[in-house]
């Protein structure tokens, strides 16, 4: 009997060890072209989704836009048996809160979450920017359609929710439309505000703000390169934190840099087709995005974006000069790339929100010793551990060892000085938490 519970538990470890999930593929080819090309299309033809446009126009304007957006939630829900709480989230910013708020002007986030049924105050969100420019930051009447800045990441946004709808998950998920990007951030500085007042456990945020643009001003075309930027260490830190990491490492071991990993291998696992680059940088050079917000009230947040810009298709007047058509128009978003951007989104909404909450407390010990111990906290929904390690240049976890329903373990013959350390969880079903880089010491 010892004998046949020994193989059962070696037939689990092996299966966790090396599953994927048939399910991941089928949200793969569940996600639409065709979908995502109608919705940055209707996005378009508001006209302008500027912050400060028209909000009562049915057909112009950033209020047509977000009652759009809402609807289609909506729409989404009654086909999941109302399986989203959809609702506006906004704030109020009067005029000369900065120089692009040249009235006052209320910001409406469009929200729609999906409740998870384990962990429903557990969050994993995907975000799309629902306003767009022009050259002037503060011109708010003229064309503005903003097809790929920002109606492609909020097409996939909705799309993702379509298609994610149609499963359950142990933990939640929102999709959300974030207004005020370009005002300076309005949106998610309202949302991330939000989240800490309802006392939501966020386990991180997918910024995607421009996933439809093949064809870069450096001459490069690419379907396959995307970035991924993620902050080396939040701006929470403590000093006693900032101190420790002089002794024992972690400069690129913060929560958002680990999610940053997390989609990194996964998406390598489930579509190596596409080519996932790590960008060691909180955005683009002196640049932001609506992942920012909530990286500044300590939750972990990564923005997801093509790899290769075209600047002549960003923040402009729409208008033909010196040889060069100037404007983000539709003529320019390739949607099967937008596709591909929005399945790398979906399949990493899904094993996040399949996947046990990540060990809160993780310990490493090893100090002048040939091997380094591993201590961590338990939590509900694993079924075990699998601890990582890496070289202390190399960017991703590039070894790993599953060592069961325990909470410690010591890798002998592995030495502690060498290489960086992390815990992650493991659910049932394979699915695992980001890793959790060590936040003490044993001896």
């Amino acid at each position: 009997m010892k004998k046949l519970t020994t193989l059962f538990a070696i037939l689990i470890a092996t299966t966790i060890w090396s599953q994927t999930d048939s399910r991941i593929y089928d949200i793969i080819d569940a996600v639409s072209e065709e979908r995502i090309k109608e919705d940055v299309t209707k996005l378009a033809n508001f006209g302008t989704r500027h912050t400060l446009s028209d909000t009562i126009s049915q057909t112009r304007g950033i209020g047509a836009a977000r009652r759009w957006i809402k609807s289609e939630f909506e729409n989404i829900a009654t086909t999941c048996n109302n399986c989203l709480e959809v609702f506006y989230q906004k704030n109020f910013i009067k005029k000369g809160d900065s120089d692009r708020i040249v009235k006052d002007v209320e910001i409406v986030n469009v929200v729609a979450i999906q409740r998870g049924t384990t962990y429903p105050n557990r969050f994993i969100i995907m975000s799309g920017d629902i306003d767009s420019r022009v050259s002037d930051a503060n011109n708010f009447t003229s064309d503005s359609p903003g097809a790929n800045d920002n109606a492609s990441g909020m097409a996939g946004t909705i799309e993702a929710a379509r298609v994610l709808s149609k499963y359950q998950f142990e933990n939640s998920i929102i999709y959300v439309g974030l207004s005020g990007e370009e005002q300076g951030l309005y949106g998610g500085q309202g949302l991330a505000t939000y989240a800490k007042e309802k006392g939501w456990d966020i386990i991180g945020i997918f910024n995607n703000d421009m996933i439809g643009n093949i064809s870069g001003v450096d001459g490069i075309v690419s379907n396959v390169d995307f970035r991924i930027f993620s902050e080396p260490v939040p701006p929470t830190e403590t000093d006693k934190e900032r101190m420790a990491r002089r002794f024992y490492g972690g400069e690129v071991d913060g929560i958002s840099r680990q999610l940053a990993r997390y989609v990194h291998k996964n998406t390598q696992t489930y579509m190596p087709e596409m080519n996932p680059m790590l960008i060691y940088r909180l955005d683009r050079f002196g640049r932001g995005g609506h992942h920012r917000p909530f990286n500044d009230a300590g939750f972990a947040g990564i923005r997801i974006m093509e790899a290769h810009e075209n600047y002549t298709q960003q923040h402009q007047d729409i208008r033909f000069e010196n040889g060069i058509n100037y404007g983000d128009v539709l003529e320019h978003v390739n949607f099967a790339y937008a596709k591909k951007l929005t399945a790398v989104n979906a399949i990493n909404l899904a094993s996040l929100a399949w996947a046990p909450p990540a060990p809160r407390e993780v310990k490493i010990g090893g100090i002048v010793a040939p091997a380094a111990k591993m201590q961590w906290s338990k939590v509900h929904g694993a079924v075990g551990y699998k601890i990582y390690w890496r070289d202390t240049t190399a960017p991703t976890w590039d070894h790993s060892r599953y060592v069961g329903d325990v909470s410690e373990h010591t890798l002998t013959g592995v030495v502690i000085d060498n290489f960086f350390f992390g815990v992650a969880s493991v659910g049932k079903d394979g699915f695992e938490s980001p890793v959790v880089f060590p936040n003490g010491i044993f001896r």
